[in-house]
């Protein structure tokens, strides 16, 4: 098969699908990998390192898109990128489509083989390619809470870590799923009180047990989410439904319970974000304020830390495209269940039952059309 490397053009996304060692492995495999010239260079993988693989560089997108079979991306394709789909194509990257429905409309029109990392599931239940992004996604979260806490950039002037006789930040995590767990830890390790809240009693015991009681585990419910929104400092949003929008659990007048200057992050904006107040932002311009509190809804937070996060993820991904670029998608949906779970669109079908409540469109599995 041929494999397409283009280079990402989300705003500040310096993540690549494909690390120099992931192309090597494709090679290996008899097929034959196409990269857009420097797709690489903003997580540190030089041209030079994906030839000396038996990859082939490209000198614009348009050549990488056109030519090939599979395409591995980071991000979902974005309006520029359009015009490349077409049918057959097999676009294998993040989609988080139940938030995007012009892509959705777009991959639906050209009856595009789209297989979205987030919703490839493994035999324990996980999300093997979400796990990785989830754990820098967290820890990400807090390091940058923290930072727009600082009355520099609009926030309360709060030290999370507080200091000897002055009391400590507080942080409020809602979702005790891997972001909300990573949070947790990057939050206590600061130094912030932390409380963390889930639906699911299991889990939060669990929470309890393995951080031996520093942080407060609680039921998620209205009226002890709004105690909480009136005493944090950092919020941090990190629910998931697996491809399906996130439920808004901070409604606009749930604000005015908070203290101003306080810190909203919210790690489920690509999927339609938690907070009803949530818009996405960019690296460039990261936060907004509404209400008095300031908004830190990044779209593509790890990207921020592309070497580590192209590492990351292509550990996780790579076994995934191996098995599409030698049975296709079709055979690979058949015998793998788990990889048939990514399968989001596939001939003009909506293959996702969370896409389809979404939009209202009519939901066919996949193992029906293949």
């Amino acid at each position: 098969m041929i494999i397409g490397l283009p280079k990402e053009i989300k705003n500040q996304e310096s993540r690549v699908g494909l690390t120099p060692g992931c192309a090597a492995a494709y090679t290996g495999a008899g097929h034959r990998v196409l990269f857009e010239k420097d797709a690489g260079a903003g997580a540190g993988f030089p041209d030079d390192d994906y030839i000396k693989a038996g990859a082939e560089r490209r000198a614009s997108a348009r050549d990488v898109w056109e030519a090939a079979e599979m395409i591995v991306k980071v991000k979902e394709p974005v309006e520029a990128e359009y015009r490349y789909l077409r049918e057959n194509l097999l676009v294998y990257t993040y989609l988080h489509l139940a938030a995007d429905k012009p892509l959705t409309d777009a991959l639906l029109a050209n009856k595009v083989k789209a297989v979205a990392y987030e919703t490839i599931t493994d035999p324990a239940g996980g999300l093997p390619c979400l796990t990785p992004m989830s754990y820098i996604a967290g820890r990400m979260a807090v390091i940058e809470g923290s930072k727009y806490l600082q009355k520099t950039f609009g926030g309360r002037g709060v030290l999370l870590a507080g200091i000897p006789g002055v009391e400590k930040g507080k942080v409020a995590v809602l979702g005790g799923g891997v972001v909300g767990t990573e949070a947790a830890r990057m939050a206590l390790g600061l130094g912030a009180e932390v409380t963390i809240f889930d639906i699911n009693f299991k889990r939060l015991a669990y929470l309890d047990d393995i951080f031996g009681g520093r942080l407060k585990t609680l039921a998620s419910k209205p009226e002890s989410v709004a105690a909480a929104l009136a005493e944090a400092d950092v919020v941090v949003g990190a629910v998931l439904i697996p491809g399906a929008k996130a439920p808004r659990l901070v409604r606009r007048a749930d604000l005015t319970l908070m203290k101003p200057g306080s810190v909203l992050v919210d790690v489920a904006v690509d999927q339609g974000g938690c907070f009803e107040t949530t818009r996405p932002t960019t690296h460039e311009n990261p936060v907004f304020i509404e209400e008095g509190i300031v908004h830190y809804c990044v779209a593509n937070m790890p990207g921020a830390v592309a070497r580590t996060s192209t590492l990351a993820l292509t550990n996780a991904t790579l076994a995934g495209g191996l098995e599409l670029a030698a049975k296709g998608l079709e055979r690979a949906a058949a015998d793998n269940v788990h990889l048939a779970r990514g399968v989001n669109t596939y001939g003009g079908a909506c293959t996702l039952q969370g896409v389809a409540d979404a939009f209202g469109l009519p939901y066919v599995p996949v193992r029906e059309l293949i």
